[in-house]
Parts: C-alpha cells; sequence; structure tokens
C-alpha cells in the first residue's frame, strides 16, 4: 500500500505541539521522575472498547499524524516557562532541566497500518519507552487517532448506505466544530470513501479533489435578464456535444450572445415542460445565464430557489441548451430541499422527455445532487424509496458525527520493565489484556476474516491450515478451534531510534486500501440494523494467563 518513496508526515495543525495534553500527565511525569522511574521501559496499548455508531466495525485512522507528532515532540524554553509557572513552587528545579532534554527517541511505536478494518480491544498503537515519555504522549495521540478514526468510519458508512456508484461530496466546513474540526473532518472523510470536499484548505493541503458551484444567495442577487453582463460566448473546441434542435424545427441564430440564444429555447422549453412561462423568474434565468458566462463547462445549477419545476428546471434547461449550442455540456442540478425522492425521479423524468423532444441525448443523463441536511438514515430511506440523484452533498451530520460524538480511544499501561500490568474493573469492559500482544487476522476459505486473534508475546503464530484454539477473551465457554486459510499480521514497526521506518502511503492509498479492507468483511457485519459482531479472540495461552494475573492482581474478600 505504501508509495514508493520515503515519505516524512508533517504536522496539518500547528496547535498539536508537546505542551497539547493535560496537566495530569505532567504532574504524572513528575512524579514518575521524582519517584526514580525515569528510566522503566513501559509498554503501553491505544485501543476503543466498543464500535460506534451502533455499528461492528471501525475505520483506523490518524496515524501519520501520530507519528508527525513523534517527529516533533519537544518542550521549548517558551514551554518550559510557562510549566514553571503552572507547577507548585515546591517543583524541583532539576525536573525542568530534564523536560528540557526530552524527545521521542527512545520511543518505539508498533500500529496496524493506517486505514485498516478495526475492532475492540485490538490495539491500533503499541507504544514502548521510557515510562514518562511515553505517559506525557498519551493525551496528544489519543486526540489524534479518536477524531480520525470516528469520522472515517462515519464516511465509510455514508458510503455503504449511498451505494459505490454514488458520488459523494462533503459539505461540512461551515458547521464543523471549528476549524480544526472541518480542515481534519474533510481530509478523513477522504479517507472514509467520499469523493471530494467543499473545503478549498483541504484541497490545497490534502490534494483532495474540491467540488461547489452556487448557493440560493448567488441566484436571489439577480432580479432581471437586465443584470446579465458580458453576454458573449465563444464556441467550445472541441465540442463537448451536438448542437440541439427546437421541436418546431426554426433554425436557431448563429450569435455569440449567450442571452439570446437561451431566449430562442424558452417558449418551446416551457411549452413541453407545461409551464407558464410568465411564472418563470427571470431572476433566477438571470443568475444561470450569468454562472453558465462564467463556467461553461462546469454549468451546474441549484434549482429550489423559488419552485423546482415551475421555475428552477426550465430555466435550467434553457441555459443547458443554449450551452450545448456552444459546444458545451451542462454538468448537472441540485436539490436542496423538499421530498427529494419525489423530486429526483420527477426531474430525471422530465429531463428524459426533454432530451429526446430537442435531440439532446445527453440531457437525459445529466447529474443529479441532492443535499438537505441528509444523514445515514435519510440514505436508506432514499434506497428504499426509490430515487434517480446520482451524488450527495453532505455536511452536518458528516463531520460532526451526530450520531456518536467520540470514539472512547483508551491508553492503558500493559507492561513495565518486562513485567505485564493490568488495570481490574468491576465493569469487564474496562479490564485490560496484559503484556505484549502480537496480533493476527484469519480469514476463511471464501477471503473474508474470520477473527482477529491475540497472542502472547513468543508465541508460534498461527499457521495456515494449522487449527488453532480461539477463545473468547473472558468468557470460559466461548470458544472455537479455526483453521484458516490466510494469516495475516496486523502490526508494522513505524518508529524507532527518533524516526519513521515504514514507508507511509499517500491519502488517496489510504482512501483504496479502506475500500479493500471494506470489500473484504462479510456483508452482516456492515449491515446497518443489528449487524453480526465480529469475533476479537485470544489464544489458550492468553487467555489463561489473563485469567491467573486476574486473580493474582485482585483482593480476595472476607465475610463474617
Amino acid at each position: 500500500m505504501a508509495s514508493s518513496e520515503s515519505k516524512q508526515p508533517s504536522l496539518d495543525n500547528s496547535v498539536v505541539q508537546t505542551l497539547l495534553t493535560d496537566l495530569y500527565q505532567i504532574t504524572m511525569c513528575y512524579s514518575y521522575w521524582k519517584a526514580g522511574k525515569r528510566n522503566d521501559r513501559s509498554v503501553f496499548d491505544l485501543f476503543f472498547r466498543k464500535n460506534p455508531f451502533r455499528g461492528e466495525y471501525t475505520i483506523f485512522a490518524g496515524l501519520e499524524q501520530c507519528l508527525a507528532f513523534l517527529r516533533e515532540f519537544k518542550f521549548s524554553a517558551s514551554d518550559i516557562h510557562y510549566l514553571r509557572s503552572v507547577l507548585p513552587a515546591e517543583t524541583d528545579p532539576e525536573f525542568f532541566k530534564y523536560l528540557e532534554q526530552l524527545d521521542a527517541s527512545e520511543v518505539t511505536v508498533y500500529a496496524v497500518p493506517e486505514g485498516s478494518v478495526v475492532f475492540p480491544r485490538v490495539p491500533l498503537l503499541r507504544i514502548h519507552g521510557p515510562l514518562p515519555v511515553v505517559q506525557l504522549l498519551e493525551t496528544t495521540l489519543l486526540t489524534l487517532v479518536n477524531f480520525a478514526s470516528l469520522v472515517a468510519t462515519n464516511a465509510s458508512r455514508f458510503r455503504l448506505a449511498a451505494g459505490i456508484d454514488a458520488r459523494l461530496l462533503e459539505f461540512g466546513l461551515r458547521r464543523a466544530q471549528g476549524p480544526d474540526g472541518g480542515l481534519s473532518a474533510s481530509k478523513y472523510c477522504y479517507i472514509g470513501g467520499f469523493d471530494s470536499t467543499s473545503n478549498v484548505l483541504a484541497g490545497k493541503q490534502f490534494g483532495i479533489p474540491v467540488a461547489g458551484t452556487h448557493a440560493h444567495a448567488f441566484v436571489s442577487s439577480f432580479r432581471s435578464l437586465d443584470e446579465v453582463q458580458g453576454r458573449a460566448m465563444g464556441v467550445c473546441e472541441p465540442r463537448s456535444v451536438d448542437t440541439p434542435r427546437l421541436p418546431s424545427g426554426q433554425q436557431l441564430p448563429a450569435t455569440e450572445d449567450f442571452l439570446s440564444l437561451v431566449q430562442c429555447f424558452r417558449s418551446d422549453v416551457c411549452s413541453h415542460l407545461q409551464v407558464v412561462q410568465e411564472e418563470t423568474n427571470d431572476g433566477e434565468l438571470a443568475a444561470f445565464i450569468a454562472y453558465a458566462l462564467a463556467f461553461p463547462s462546469a454549468y451546474l445549477a441549484l434549482i429550489d430557489t423559488y419552485d423546482v419545476f415551475r421555475s428552477g428546471l426550465p430555466n435550467f434547461v434553457c441555459v443547458a441548451l443554449a450551452l450545448a449550442c456552444r459546444g458545451y455540456r451542462a454538468q448537472g442540478i441540485r436539490l436542496d430541499s423538499g421530498d427529494l425522492a419525489y423530486s429526483s425521479r420527477e426531474v430525471r423524468r422530465l429531463l428524459e422527455q426533454t432530451s429526446t423532444a430537442f435531440s439532446a441525448p445527453w440531457l437525459a443523463r445529466i447529474t443529479i445532487v441532492a443535499s438537505n441536511d441528509i444523514n445515514e438514515d435519510t440514505l436508506h430511506s432514499l434506497h428504499t424509496q426509490g430515487h434517480s440523484i446520482d451524488a450527495f452533498g453532505i455536511g452536518t451530520h458528516l463531520v460532526t458525527c451526530q450520531k456518536q460524538p467520540a470514539l472512547g480511544c483508551v491508553f492503558k499501561l500493559v507492561e513495565l520493565n518486562d513485567r505485564p500490568c493490568m488495570k481490574l474493573s468491576q465493569e469487564v469492559v474496562k479490564v485490560n489484556l496484559p503484556g505484549v500482544k502480537p496480533v493476527y487476522r484469519l480469514y476463511g476459505s471464501d477471503g473474508c476474516p474470520l477473527l482477529d486473534l491475540m497472542t502472547r508475546a513468543g508465541e508460534p503464530a498461527p499457521c495456515v491450515g494449522q487449527r488453532v484454539l480461539c477463545r473468547h477473551p473472558f468468557q470460559e465457554s466461548r470458544r472455537a478451534y479455526v483453521n484458516p486459510s490466510r494469516v495475516e499480521p496486523l502490526y508494522k514497526m513505524y518508529w524507532k531510534d527518533g524516526k519513521v521506518c515504514e514507508a507511509l502511503p499517500s491519502l488517496k492509498e489510504i482512501r483504496s486500501f479502506v475500500a479493500s479492507g471494506m470489500s473484504s468483511l462479510r456483508a452482516d457485519h456492515k449491515r446497518p440494523l443489528n449487524p453480526t459482531p465480529y469475533k476479537v479472540s485470544v489464544t489458550d495461552s492468553l487467555y489463561h494467563f489473563t485469567h491467573d494475573l486476574w486473580l493474582e492482581y485482585a483482593p480476595i474478600g472476607e465475610l463474617s
């Protein structure tokens, strides 16, 4: 998946810096330092406990930014000055000298590749290094992974709901949680399966295709045809479409005056669509003409400012036919209100009829774009109703993840100085699995993944054609033998000795990797209602090791 050229990651946002952390990371670091634990060798797992959106999968994103953060991890002089002012006066001055020389050169990071389809309890990153240093990384790594993975997962769900053939346009910047959230959302929506963004900065910074035309304000800013300026339009060479014909057989004038050309079609179009010409809005027509003059090869009109069928559609068709006379092919229309299923079907029917009447076959295949606060449920409903929409512009529900605002990744110590660590809880879901745990994805004969298997460090890896006992981490009776047709180790080493040590893929390659991973996942794991849980298992050895350690750590009560 990785690019052939070595790619060094850089931070997308200057806000991501060493002090982007919680104060208790600093106070713990000082306490470790004070207790003589500055050289203790630790291992932390970053993972989540539950898939978002009531689904059964998650898309891992944010790894490149984590690595970029490690490259930049260093306390500046101003950082140290600020920490001196907020930590208690009794803080040992030598601690600040310690902070001054800290970096991530002694840290090692293993991770699953960015864009992987992942599941609860499987560590997304495993971080080895000095205890105080790795502790300082926690908050920043979590914030870089949590939102990125949540948005990428949400985008992938929208892609599933819309279908593989629909174009998905991310329009969320204006509704995002601030500019940082908007920029990140554009990037990770693209990874999750969206085709383009309205966010111009995201297009520049990440190379994501940008899309957008005009708003209702543009249409309503015109009141009459007298406002159309610069009416001349030359012929497109080479021509994109053939010249349409009037149903009456009347010859079209050979003129560069685009407004005059549009008016030649107006009466016949209104008659064909059974619309009273005087009821169509002249200001709307003027706006469409002005936009077509500005962007003749990218003409896509928003047709619901006044009335879709009595004004917007006939005005659009007049301009589209006039463009065809000059050799340009109109791109489409956008619907932003009303019954999208009905309106899209009716618009398509009328366009197909009009294409025949005016000898313009391309008009029947014009792109219909829909927007209007669309969410995942809307897409499923439209599919059930039947629609003629080719592309969806989606914003608020996508970038803000309204169904679930946070993923809930956690960062847990699992080993210290080669001794396993384990957090216990009365809630089993909050009990973490101890130690370093290599993870393998086991595939069935149909090419679909069966389960992810965590093993103990040093334990033999599962092999193709050899039966292995796979157990639920905590429920004793839930176990099965698996004879895998393919075994995939999930982890790669991405950071060691202060540098990235694995080639990183481009954004486009990550997007393709997501699509490949999603296509290999069984359909019942991806269905929107009551999906089948994907199994995350442990080997028999790890199961007994975990439970023995649990009994060792758990206090024994006494009754009297």
